[in-house]
């Protein structure tokens, strides 16, 4: 099991945004960029550990540097 809880949306997207993330669109998910790394963040409440743990892994971040920015 991943070592980070299951954890909002709107607070992955606060936190996205400030490792430097932009919101491109929204939608059922919503898409943000940063350069040439892009993650999907599901409008679930909340989003699971497995999901939240790939999130993070695409954004170029470790779970604790993810951590840090909740």
């Amino acid at each position: 099991m991943p070592k980070l809880p299951g954890v909002n949306h709107l607070r992955a997207v606060k936190a996205l945004e400030k490792a430097g993330f932009h919101i491109d669109r929204q939608g059922k998910h919503i898409f943000m960029s940063s350069g040439s790394l892009k993650v999907v963040v599901p409008r679930n409440n909340p989003v699971d550990a497995y999901t939240m743990a790939a999130i993070v892994r695409d954004a170029g971040m470790s779970i604790e540097q993810f951590k840090a920015l909740l």
